[in-house]
């Protein structure tokens, strides 16, 4: 029952992470008919990957910016315009369109993300609970529903622009909910207060940690049940699936567990969990074993990243907060940088088996980052900052 009250209390958020998540999952589950439609190399496809990163960071830094100027609508007018161009990396024909399709795909789906995290980070402060793992939940759900359907619709002989186009007309119709302010804070005269770059940096850091292990799976999940294990596009969808599915437990499951476990605790234990997971994943034999190699990296990824964001969000001011939000967001995704090139390079110089294998090696670096953090800041969350908030703590407006 916590569970489904942090679920409601986060509940307009959290319809944004579903959004986010029906985007993903799409596409993840597209991308073998992508690359095919492309006819491009796993490296080349990986480079091309990097089109992505780079709207999602450009949109990292302009985020606060668009939080000040449109207020209470920014993440509903964000996530619209997202909303319509979801179907749009499913009709690319070539290297270049694809390219620049994912540049701006990155611009809305990165604004869209800072927005609801920060939105989110400011609701855990007012309320004094931990919601982020309920955030990134639905985010999960979302994923998993998409890849899914997505591998029904490419099963039935339709091409990726289709399932795509469905799950952005579905996201569309979720937006028009998304009207929910920012908070609004009060500064004191002559305070000389400073962001604290540090912690900053080091939650940055877990965030990376946790965003570049997800995105191998998001991004070649499919590919290497296909290729690697030779299953048809419903057995290559459930790649992506597993992973949603079993990241959407972990984190409704790692919101009940922050209740009663130290945040710190609980990324120890999901960091080694992602690491055997990754290893099964690059050892198996049979898409079934793959699959739970999956299923267990995407339950002990799931939390590392919402935990990364809350622990910044506890350590920081109120009027620094989606500033925070947003550098720490535009490290973890540079994350969308580096994974998919190293995945395409490792991929095709040693196979995906040995490219997941230093995934195993990656999901671990969170822990040495996390003692770093507990050195330099120790948990506090100040539930009586000096702020206004212009939406109440249920998180609501229409």
């Amino acid at each position: 029952m916590r569970i489904l009250s942090a679920i409601w209390t986060a509940r307009l958020a959290s319809v944004a992470f579903v959004m986010v998540g029906l985007f993903w999952g799409s596409f993840a589950a597209s991308v073998p008919a992508i690359r095919e439609n492309l006819g491009v190399s796993d490296g080349v496809f990986g480079f091309l990957l990097l089109g992505n990163a780079t709207g999602l960071v450009m949109a990292m830094f302009a985020a606060p910016r668009v939080d000040r100027l449109l207020k209470d609508r920014g993440l509903q007018v964000c996530a619209a315009l997202f909303s319509c161009m979801i179907f749009l990396p499913g009709m690319a024909q070539s290297a270049m369109a694809f390219f620049l399709i994912m540049i701006v795909m990155g611009m809305f789906s990165g604004l869209t993300d800072v927005l609801m995290n920060a939105r989110l980070s400011e609701l855990e402060v007012r309320s004094g609970r931990s919601l982020m793992n309920a955030g990134h939940g639905m985010f999960s759900v979302g994923y998993a529903v998409a890849a899914f359907s997505t591998g029904l619709v490419r099963d039935a002989g339709y091409g990726p622009a289709v399932a795509m186009g469905l799950a952005g007309l579905v996201c569309l119709i979720l937006s028009s909910r998304l009207r929910t302010a920012p908070e609004v804070v009060e500064t004191e005269a002559g305070s000389t207060e400073r962001m604290p770059w540090l912690i900053l940096l080091v939650c940055g850091g877990i965030v990376l940690v946790a965003f570049m292990t997800e995105a191998t799976v998001e991004t070649w999940s499919a590919l290497h049940i296909e290729r690697t294990l030779n299953g048809d596009p419903l057995a290559g969808a459930l790649g992506p699936t597993m992973l949603g599915l079993t990241m959407a437990f972990g984190r409704l499951g790692g919101q009940g567990l922050t209740d009663y476990l130290p945040d710190q605790l609980v990324v120890v234990v999901a960091s080694l969990l992602a690491s055997a997971g990754a290893l099964v994943a690059a050892a198996a034999p049979t898409a079934m074993v793959a699959y739970i190699g999956f299923a267990l990296l995407g339950l002990g990824v799931s939390v590392i990243g919402p935990l990364g964001l809350s622990l910044l969000g506890q350590r920081v001011a109120p009027r620094f907060r989606t500033e925070a939000i947003s550098k720490a967001a535009v490290m973890g995704f540079t994350g969308f940088f580096f994974a998919p090139v190293l995945m395409g390079l490792m991929s095709e110089a040693y196979g995906l088996r040995m490219a997941y294998a230093g995934v195993a090696v990656l999901a671990v670096l969170a822990i040495p980052l996390l003692l770093v953090l507990n050195r330099i800041s120790p948990p506090k969350l100040d539930t009586q900052s000096k702020s206004t908030s212009s939406i109440p703590v249920s998180d609501t407006r229409s």
